[in-house]
């Protein structure tokens, strides 16, 4: 008996929809490396295809079957970009939905980064945020895909650290503390401000899939802010983390004009016509709201601002 089928059916509202599909589908992914231990990673998948006007729901079964499939066969041949694991079941997906013109998927995964402390150089271990994108279309042949990393930082505010120096500069000049010992002393010992953990991120996106190695996008966020964090700090690793953010103050504004300089500086192969996307989220500590910088643009437009 032939079951029916009610997603082929006509919709009562003709209009076509750009998205249809899947999302938080957690699946196991291991990732080869090359000399080393692969690693593992739980990752989040959403994946879509676009849907017609004259068909009223996508088969959905299809897209976990995609996924599924790709992450089987990559059992016998190892996955060493999770982009192009993105790509192939963005290609299966085009295959399994035949009404489909577009199938999009995206992935996210928490990966682990083993580092020092910067003076005790006790080992630690930090968490960033990676993620994974693939769109694929019948009319291209290739197909988009992007690379992304987000990492968590500290930021130091630069307009109440002015405050407080022209504050403790005031007072020292009540007490007929002379000139030169005034800036000498406010050289060396940087004022208070509030600080925030910020999160920077940085997505590259391009049809012949961009060269982008994670670990040089993990180094220009965390050097984009006042200071990179650490999970565990000796009383000298403090000192310096604190000290280091506060000679260092930045905004989010100045946070992603300096990630956009740094991508421009470090891949000079990408093409002009990358797409990128740079963000700074800081987590406000004296006041209730967060704030939020961005910039989305082509590789070659920041390479053409970059030269003014």
């Amino acid at each position: 008996m032939r079951l029916p089928d009610a997603q082929a059916r006509h919709p009562d509202i003709l209009i076509d929809l750009t998205r249809v599909g899947v999302t938080n589908v957690k699946k196991l992914v291991e990732v080869a490396r090359e000399g080393k231990r692969p690693v593992i990673l739980i990752s989040t998948f959403d994946v879509f295809v676009d849907l017609p006007f004259d068909r009223k729901g996508a088969n959905l079964s299809r897209n976990f079957e995609a996924i599924d499939e790709v992450l089987e066969e990559a059992i016998a041949a190892p996955v060493y970009e999770i982009e192009e694991l993105c790509s192939e079941v963005a290609r299966r997906l085009l295959n399994r939905h035949e009404y489909a013109s577009k199938a999009e998927v995206k992935m996210r995964s928490e990966y682990i980064v083993k580092h020092q402390t910067p003076k005790t150089k006790t080992k630690c271990q930090e968490v960033v945020n990676i993620s994974a994108g693939a769109v694929a279309t019948r009319v291209e042949e290739d197909i988009r895909k992007t690379v992304g990393v987000e990492v968590a930082g500290i930021t130091a505010c630069p307009c109440v650290q002015e405050i407080m120096c022209e504050k403790a500069k005031s007072e020292l000049q009540k007490l007929n503390v002379p000139e030169a010992a005034i800036n000498t002393f406010l050289d060396k010992i940087p004022m208070a401000t509030h600080n925030q953990r910020g999160w920077g991120s940085i997505s590259i996106e391009g049809h012949d899939g961009p060269e982008v190695r994670r670990e040089k996008l993990i180094e220009i966020i965390k050097n984009s802010m006042s200071s990179q964090i650490y999970e565990l700090l000796k009383r000298p690793d403090e000192i310096f983390v604190t000290e280091t953010a506060h000679r260092n103050p930045k905004f989010a504004e100045d946070c992603v004009r300096l990630m956009a300089q740094m991508v421009v500086q470090e891949f000079l192969d990408i093409p002009d016509d990358s797409i990128v996307t740079i963000k700074q989220v800081n987590e406000e500590s004296i006041h209730q709201h967060d704030v939020f910088a961005e910039r989305i643009a082509t590789m070659g437009e920041l390479r053409s601002e970059m030269s003014r």
